[in-house]
This record gives C-alpha cells, sequence and structure tokens, in this order.
C-alpha cells in the first residue's frame, strides 16, 4: 500500500480484505455474506472476498446483523467502519440477514422437515 497524503491508494484485494476485516470487526455484525442470485464479492485471481464488492465509486458490502441494535444504526457503525478506507467511494451496506441471539448452525433447519 503506497500512503499519499492522507489518501491510501491499494490494489482492489488488498482493499477488499482490509474492508473485511474492518467490517468484521464492528460489533453488532455477525459475519459477512451474499444474497443468493445478487452476489456482492471481489473476484481476485484465485479466490474470492465474498461480502465485499469494491468498484470504482463505490464500495459495496453485504453482512449478517446481530439480532438487537437498529439496522440503521448497523449499517452506520459499517460506513465508519469502511470510510477511512475509501475516502473517495460511496459506502453501501446491504443488510442480507440477522443472526438471532443463542441460535447455532444445529437451530438452522429445525422446524424444517
Amino acid at each position: 500500500m503506497t500512503v499519499l497524503g492522507e489518501q491510501a491508494r491499494t490494489e482492489p484485494g488488498e482493499l477488499a480484505d482490509l474492508i473485511a476485516a474492518a467490517v468484521s470487526g464492528c460489533p453488532d455484525v455477525a459475519g459477512l455474506t451474499q444474497i443468493p442470485g445478487a452476489p456482492v464479492a471481489t473476484y481476485l485471481p484465485g479466490r474470492t472476498v465474498s461480502g465485499v464488492a469494491v468498484r470504482a465509486g463505490e464500495v459495496e458490502v453485504c453482512v449478517v446483523a446481530r439480532y438487537g441494535p437498529p439496522l440503521p444504526q448497523i449499517a452506520e457503525q459499517v460506513r465508519q467502519a469502511v470510510a477511512p478506507l475509501v475516502p473517495d467511494r460511496v459506502v453501501d451496506v446491504v443488510i442480507a440477514d440477522i443472526a438471532l441471539p443463542n441460535a447455532g448452525p444445529e437451530a438452522e433447519g429445525a422446524d424444517r422437515p
């Protein structure tokens, strides 16, 4: 990463990794995700950063929110975490799902036949 003044210039892969780490550190975010049929990802040689799409004028982040706080508050938390990394881009936040408290993987599909 090369720093020019206050603005950081990075490769899309490095930037996507930095954004994923910043979003994962948000206390009200359970994780990054994608919406079936509308993937949000950065595609790189040999790998994909799921849940983060780095584009020319914007960054889109798709998250699973923790149950409890108001969703606009969670979206703002994500924007504040990402904004310093991309000061010249719009940050769009998609909340694709909500993680319920005490719901482990075994709870998924428990009420399905």
